[in-house]
């Protein structure tokens, strides 16, 4: 069974950040992802997706990106329930995303941080539980290149790029 999903959109507010009682953080963000079709005479819709993600890729996320932020995430959907306040059963749905990619260019003037093109650590193999409680056992898939014979490019002769020569 396949359950991935692929997002492109812009934050709908700042993430929010919080921490499970063991320490672990979570940020929770809200993606609003343009439909690629609009009915004749209508402007363009939107969908606004609730995310989440763990670890220091939440941390990263709330640190570097703020509303109005290009992001694009890969990850898996995620369903779940909990008895609201009036005891009525409530239904959730949200994206747990395990790879976040900063999309803004770096001198964007919505950007105050300055992330560009930045990819945050890859979750794998997550629990999300709903709530403020949540559990994460996973491992970061990115490559670690520690040792100059280990790096493709640690040889190479290509001459350096300055950030001014960037398109972006």
């Amino acid at each position: 069974m396949i359950n991935r999903t692929v997002l492109v959109g812009r934050l709908t507010k700042d993430p929010q950040l919080s921490y499970t009682p063991s320490g672990i953080a979570m940020a929770r963000f809200t993606v609003a992802v343009n439909r690629t079709f609009s009915k004749e005479g209508e402007e363009k819709q939107a969908d606004f997706i609730s995310c989440v993600t763990w670890r220091k890729q939440a941390e990263n996320l709330a640190n570097f990106m703020k509303k109005g932020n290009l992001i694009g995430l890969e990850g898996r959907i995620q369903t779940g329930s909990y008895e609201g306040q009036d005891g009525k059963r409530i239904y959730t749905t949200d994206v747990v995303a395990d790879s976040i990619q900063f999309l803004e260019p770096k001198n964007n003037a919505g950007s105050s941080q300055g992330a560009s093109n930045y990819q945050s650590s890859t979750n794998t193999g997550g629990t999300y539980q709903g709530g403020s409680q949540g559990q994460y056992s996973g491992q970061n898939n990115q490559p670690n290149y520690t040792k100059n014979d280990e790096d493709p490019f640690a040889n190479s002769k290509a001459p350096e790029v300055s950030e001014d020569d960037l398109p972006f």
